[in-house]
């Protein structure tokens, strides 16, 4: 069945799609601890378990070491809620900047562009000639949607992409998909489910039906104000500035502004894409 909700071909599919939905909203429970995923990088840095209450902020809690601790816990600021407990840092000073991703990958140093995913780490790695240019924690498929590990390529984007399949909860809309950077369509499959990178809720554990997803917050904002006012009513905090926006970040570093018609588009020779590991259980 389709994967990130966007399909080649969906027509006569929608009890299917909806059993779909039905199992994949199950599995993608969010967790209330944090604390129970492990990192392989987890052991370079002590930290304890934190349960948040209704009202806290990163940016109360952590100052100017607010994204790093995000980051840390692969967690947006719509997650941050009362509740979940996250891992901080013993030292907040040895999470600026955090980054799991290896410094440089050799094999790509003839790349003027290379993406690397580690799903057993939860990140991304944007490298330049084999240098890392960018890192971005990412959400992951859930157990059953998970992406193939495998070596892919950019081969489309779409700057305002959006689910042919899926709607966001509670709301009517179809599940944006913004600063879309397609990989992979899976030809062997009947649907020819695709294969994307881009903006999405990040709970800080595998969520997705099987995209790879960034920071977005611009779009929660745009999408999810409403909603979370009417869920959360007087525990409910609004995004503000600066936006988490990796999403886009990533995405005008693939396609330049001067190549970029806003809409759908075939990228010719795009990045490579090497995905491995596997996701934290």
């Amino acid at each position: 069945m389709g994967v990130c909700g966007h399909l080649r071909r969906i027509a006569s599919m929608a009890v299917v799609a909806l059993l779909v939905w039905a199992g994949a909203a199950a599995g993608a429970e969010r967790p209330r601890s944090l604390c129970e995923i492990s990192y392989p990088s987890d052991s370079r840095i002590a930290w304890s378990c934190v349960k948040l209450k209704w009202g806290e902020t990163p940016q109360a809690l952590f100052g100017g070491y607010w994204k790093d601790v995000l980051r840390f816990n692969r967690l947006d600021r719509r997650h941050f809620l009362g509740g979940v407990s996250i891992k901080v840092p013993k030292n907040l000073a040895q999470v600026r900047n955090f980054n799991p991703m290896p410094l440089t990958y050799p094999d790509a140093s003839r790349e003027p562009k290379f993406i690397m995913v580690d799903q057993a780490e939860m990140f991304l790695g944007a490298y330049q000639y084999g240098k890392l240019a960018y890192s971005f924690p990412i959400a992951l498929g859930i157990e059953g949607k998970m992406v193939p590990n495998g070596t892919f390529r950019i081969d489309a984007a779409d700057r305002r992409h959006k689910s042919n399949l899926y709607q966001v909860e509670g709301i009517g809309r179809p599940y944006p998909m913004h600063y879309g950077l397609r990989f992979w369509v899976d030809k062997s499959k009947k649907e020819w489910p695709s294969y994307w990178i881009h903006g999405r809720d990040l709970p800080g554990h595998p969520a997705s039906h099987g995209c790879i997803g960034l920071y977005d917050e611009e779009m929660q904002y745009d999408y999810y104000r409403n909603y979370d006012r009417k869920v959360y009513r007087d525990k409910y905090r609004p995004l503000t500035r600066p936006f988490l926006e990796d999403a886009k970040t990533l995405y005008q570093w693939v396609v330049p502004a001067a190549s970029d018609p806003g809409g759908f588009h075939k990228i010719k020779n795009g990045p490579r894409v090497l995905i491995t590991g596997r996701p934290p259980s």
